[in-house]
């Protein structure tokens, strides 16, 4: 049977102009109606394809104002704060206020259409203020996430030269552990050897520090007063469609982040369209996106795409465990009337390993809930099993079953693909189609769900010769169905795709266009099965060559997760004389093994990798390590690469004769590291292993 989503997504590819300007046209309120969907640079400049070039709009304008006159007493925001003790509810009309007394603050200060903002933020409602301020009246907001490293901060201050810079003193960890920010700001200023005109500070309660005038440092609130006289005539800055509404720096494989440049008009067509079909979230309902607004996943649907919508977006400050329990997630649920939710597979991890049993999620009636997604990193299929089960109170189906009340879809779990780039999915299981179970596609766990419109994938096979390098593949070989590669996209890229990098398009061709002429390089491993399903495996990194066999490592973590034991895993790989690299494990056990048990344990997941991976998966018992924890980024990813570099350095080491010291870690500390502490205790753990 062809699913309503695979027919929008063939309609898509027939007629590109015709399916994207309808919706364009229905979904955006436009100044100037675009007349066309995209424009034709020509088939060698194909990733240079603007989307609705015609059309003029205001982001700010479609999530906020249009909204004031049907539903301007509706909750647009929802501020939860546990951190802090504190829930504070925003109508549209209240929404609207605080973001034209922030837009006049900023033209105050002589901010004007194309500037650029630096956002160095908690999440507290007015970063979501200050990033609508920005849209409103055109200038550019670049959100750095808060807590960033001095030298990473640093990096992007010199790099998009913010006229204003606008923070707060703290974010919080918990209630007793606070980040100071300000401290941090400055030394990256030291740094980047740029002061901006302006630099104002948010005071919050939890941390007050005095400000120097003489260094045009403001005081927020003072700002505010001074300016709001001028606030309510402050109109919206009409804007050409593929005007930058925000710039997004992602990590880089040299020093320099790289700016994503995200197009206005394209990327409100994109994300409303996303937010109906793909999310199902309905206007006047609540969606709630567990990231910080330093992502593009909470870029899109923590703060733009549930506005754009008329809907309701849950802005929470605080961690799933431990602030203070493992049930606050399902308290905001229950408390808000969360109908789609959106977070990292990571999330359900870190709450599988405080909570197996589901006791917290008993407290609560959570039958309301329509969608769960997943996105970030790729979801095994015990983590999968284990969320719908925790969420529904139903034993997980199996492959090709959704789950339904009567014939509405209720607590349907399903992991879905996109990356900075995309600013949206680009696969997933569309469950806004239709309110009929029978008409969405049936889960297939593993995988990231099917294609969206405008995406279309091709997985390519890789070559010998341009396996570890940086040359041009001018004629790829695509691969057969099920047949793991590198995953392309075929040009032009839908609407709300990266238009260039900030400042640097040669960069932009070399990095994702160059490789593979007329495809647009994701950097993703996977393949395509023959139900039209796509799976992501890893980073194109990530994959391990064993004796001339490629293994991916999102492959091998996934038996792993099997065993009943294991809570946490990461798989990267180590040097082999023999096969040249192999696997090694970390993982984190449900609770300590006893002494006589680790042996066993060992040799069980070693016979797992063998059974369903096969003996070339190349596993060892000395291979295998057990941990307190693993590193991981702020947003929760697990830090694969630095672990990877860190086993290098300790092996290369060992080659030579040379000793690696527990206490000198030389590979240097990620600037998005959630725990400093965690990388010294793996970098020991690695020593102690290679020199057993």
């Amino acid at each position: 049977m062809t699913t309503m989503q695979q027919q929008a997504h063939r309609q898509a590819q027939k007629d590109p102009q015709g399916f994207w300007l309808k919706h364009a046209l229905e979904l955006v309120s436009w100044d100037r109606k675009p007349t066309k969907a995209m424009n034709s640079p020509g088939k060698d400049k194909l990733h240079k394809t603007l989307w609705f070039p015609d059309g003029k709009m205001n982001v700010c304008y479609n999530a906020v104002d249009r909204h004031i006159a049907e539903r301007g007493n509706q909750i647009a925001l929802i501020y939860d704060s546990p951190v802090t003790d504190t829930v504070r509810k925003f109508t549209y009309i209240e929404l609207l206020r605080e973001v034209k007394n922030v837009a006049s603050m900023l033209r105050h200060h002589g901010v004007q259409r194309g500037d650029t903002v630096l956002l160095y933020m908690a999440m507290v409602p007015q970063t979501l203020f200050a990033m609508l301020a920005c849209a409103r009246i055109g200038a550019v907001h670049s959100v750095v996430f808060g807590g960033f490293a001095p030298a990473e901060l640093a990096k992007r201050i010199q790099d998009c030269q913010p006229k204003v810079v606008m923070s707060n003193t703290c974010g919080l960890e918990s209630k007793s552990k606070i980040v100071a920010y300000k401290p941090l700001l400055d030394e990256a200023y030291e740094l980047a050897q740029y002061r901006p005109p302006s630099t104002i500070i948010l005071q919050r309660e939890q941390l007050r520090v005095p400000l120097d005038v003489n260094k045009n440092e403001y005081y927020w609130d003072t700002e505010l007063v001074k300016s709001a006289s001028d606030a309510d005539s402050i109109a919206c800055e009409m804007v050409d469609a593929n005007h930058p509404l925000y710039m997004l720096y992602t990590s880089g494989t040299t020093g320099m982040p790289k700016g994503i440049v995200r197009p206005s008009g394209p990327h409100a067509v994109a994300l409303l369209y996303a937010q109906r079909y793909m999310y199902g979230l309905l206007p006047g309902e609540t969606m709630f996106t567990f990231s910080d607004f330093g992502w593009t996943l909470g870029h899109s649907y923590a703060a733009y795409g549930p506005l754009l919508n008329g809907s309701r977006t849950v802005l929470f400050e605080g961690k799933p465990v431990g602030t203070p329990d493992a049930g606050q997630l399902y308290r905001v649920f229950s408390q808000h009337d969360v109908r789609v939710f959106l977070c990292a597979p990571t999330v359900v991890v870190v709450l599988r390993r405080a909570d197996p049993e589901g006791l917290f999620r008993s407290k609560y009636d959570l039958t309301h809930m329509r969608g769960l997604f997943l996105a970030g990193e790729r979801c095994t299929p015990e983590i999968h099993r284990w969320w719908i089960g925790t969420i529904t109170g139903r034993t997980p189906p199996p492959d090709h079953k959704t789950i339904v009340c009567g014939s509405e879809i209720c607590g349907a779990v399903s992991d879905n693909w996109w990356q900075t780039e995309s600013g949206s999915p680009m696969t997933g299981i569309c469950i806004g189609y239709s309110t009929n179970g029978a008409d969405v596609a049936p889960i297939k766990y593993g995988s990231a769900g099917m294609m969206l419109p405008g995406c279309n994938l091709r997985v390519i096979r890789v070559k010998e010769d341009l396996d570890e390098g940086e040359g041009v593949d001018s004629n790829p070989e695509f691969a057969d169905r099920d047949e793991v590669g590198n995953i392309v996209a075929q040009l032009p890229l839908p609407p709300g795709f990266i238009t260039t990098l900030w400042k640097d398009d040669d960069r932009f061709f070399d990095a994702y266009f160059k490789r593979y002429p007329g495809y647009y390089d994701t950097g993703d491993t996977g393949k395509i099965d023959q139900d039209e399903y796509v799976h992501i495996l890893s980073r194109t990194d990530d994959v391990i060559k064993v004796a001339a066999h490629r293994l991916s490592t999102s492959s091998i973590e996934e038996v792993i997760f099997n065993h009943p034991q294991v809570a946490e895993c990461c798989v990267v790989s180590r040097p082999c004389d023999v096969k040249g690299r192999v696997p090694m494990v970390f993982a984190a056990l449900r609770s300590p093994p006893a002494h006589d048990q680790v042996i066993k344990i060992k040799q069980e997941l070693v016979q797992l990798a063998r059974n369903q991976v096969g003996p070339i998966v190349s596993l060892y018992t000395e291979n295998i390590v057990f941990v307190d924890r693993l590193p991981k980024t702020r947003s929760g990813k697990i830090l694969r690469k630095m672990m990877r570099m860190m086993i290098d350095k300790v092996y290369e080491n060992h080659s030579k004769g040379m000793i690696s010291r527990p206490s000198e870690c030389p590979i240097s500390t990620p600037a998005t590291i959630e725990d400093l502490s965690v990388k010294m205790e793996i970098w020991k753990t690695i020593v102690q292993q290679c020199h057993k």
